[in-house]
């Protein structure tokens, strides 16, 4: 094996198979359904046709979902990034500490070549060795990338789409690598945006840049080769003295990533860290409690770090405010899209949701990408005097992603079969097919 880890990572991902894991491709198929949910439902945020227009709405030949229109590689693969993140409503990964799917997806589609189809079960195959780089990175990186501020999609993304396209068009590992760096130079994005239209900008910028170091990688544009590996490397100069290297390898599909801990399909429209909070006040709801005097949610150390809002102002803040999503899941019994918009927090909400206070229990371990560091604890007193408690430990997911794709289209009939398609496609026509069915306006 390669002293240098760069070296390593990029002989790992020319040499993946993962196509051969029976298991591994359908979890892939799954996080597609849901990933095409998501895009779909966000490509009809007004906030998309802004993006759209301010970037130059240059005509191409890549895909853009939920449009008829497609556009140049860039900008198709920022556009279907941001679309697939802006509900705040697609997949994460505990490894990654962020979100693969929105990335991965949305370079692979913007790098395909019309003359050149790969195959579906090939385009399938790149998106795990994508997620299984992501992973593999946010495990060696360290917990204080992220609590020091950065957003883990934003800037572990751009190696993962490279990593996914190398594997995808049969780079050597020598143009692997020097991908890899093209790609972790253009690392950036900030958890300060979270709340703003800026967050799901991580993800488009995310899947454009992993798109522009594998081109240009590709092209013959020389980079570091080393770009991982040293005291000036991506893992030492973003990982705050906790970076663990030996981590990149360790491990590689043995099972994959996307098996163990696995993808987590969010069940509800928000932070993926208020989800348990979300359960326990459903929970709370049908034991008939409707309001609150008083709240507290209890985290492990950690556990809130994604959780910057406390008194949102209008829905998207409101993503990541586990005292709003507590008082929506109490006073409505559920969590839906409509508590996410743009619209100016609903005033009762508001009014219950300052009354919830929260706090961290210091003897638990630090929240890290074992799932069992994960919980939450709810307690909560109503008017009437009555009490109740609940614990959450880790973190609840969607098994089947069907429903949430009739919800997201809105029971079309044009797009009904996309998630049978997805199930089941093999060659290249069945991906050509698939594309057809999301250029629907």
């Amino acid at each position: 094996m390669p002293d240098s880890l760069t070296a390593a990572l990029a002989e790992s991902i020319v040499a993946s198979r993962p196509e051969a894991d029976a298991a591994a491709m359908a979890a892939a198929r799954l996080a597609c359904v849901d990933f095409f949910a998501c895009a779909l439902a966000g490509s009809r945020d007004p906030t998309v046709a802004i993006l759209r227009a301010a970037l130059g709405d240059t005509q191409g030949r890549s895909p853009v979902i939920g449009s008829a229109r497609p556009a140049d590689p860039q900008l198709a693969a920022l556009l279907n990034g941001y679309a697939g993140h802006v509900l705040d409503y697609d997949d994460v990964h505990a490894s990654v500490r962020g979100h693969p799917t929105t990335v991965i997806v949305p370079a692979l589609l913007a790098a395909l070549e019309p003359e050149a189809p790969p195959s579906a079960e090939a385009f399938l195959a790149a998106y795990l060795v994508g997620l299984e780089t992501m992973a593999h990175l946010g495990r060696a990186i360290g917990p204080a990338h992220y609590e020091r501020g950065f957003h883990a999609t934003a800037t572990l993304g751009p190696l993962g789409a490279a990593a996914a396209i190398a594997h995808l068009r049969g780079f050597s590992a020598e143009t692997t690598g020097i991908a890899l760096g093209l790609g972790a130079t253009q690392a950036a994005g900030l958890r300060l945006q979270f709340g703003f239209d800026a967050k799901p900008l991580h993800a488009g910028l995310a899947a454009r840049n992993g798109l522009i170091a594998a081109r240009l990688a590709e092209a013959g544009l020389s980079g570091a080769p080393e770009s991982l590996d040293g005291p000036n490397g991506f893992l030492q100069a973003y990982g705050f003295g906790e970076a663990r290297p030996e981590r990149v390898r360790e491990g590689w599909g043995a099972p994959w990533q996307i098996l163990r801990p696995g993808l987590t399909l969010k069940a509800f429209p928000c932070c993926t860290a208020a989800h348990p909070v979300a359960l326990a006040g459903l929970a709370f709801h049908r034991e008939g409690f409707r309001d609150l005097t008083r709240a507290t949610i209890t985290f492990p150390p950690g556990g809130d770090a994604a959780l910057v809002i406390r008194a949102p102002r209008t829905g998207i803040e409101a993503r990541f405010s586990p005292e709003y999503i507590l008082a929506a899941a109490l006073v409505d019994g559920a969590v839906r899209l409509d508590h996410f918009d743009a619209r100016p927090v609903r005033a009762d909400l508001a009014v219950m949701a300052a009354r919830v206070t929260r706090r961290h229990d210091g003897s638990a371990p630090r929240l890290s990408s074992d799932p069992a560091t994960r919980f939450v604890v709810v307690e909560i007193a109503d008017a009437q005097g009555r009490t109740a408690r609940r614990r959450v430990d880790g973190l609840p997911g969607l098994d089947d992603a069907d429903a949430k794709f009739r919800d997201a289209t809105a029971g079309s009939d044009i797009l009904q079969g996309v998630p049978d398609l997805v199930r089941s496609m093999r060659d290249a026509g069945d991906l050509a097919r698939l594309l057809q069915l999301l250029a629907q306006p």
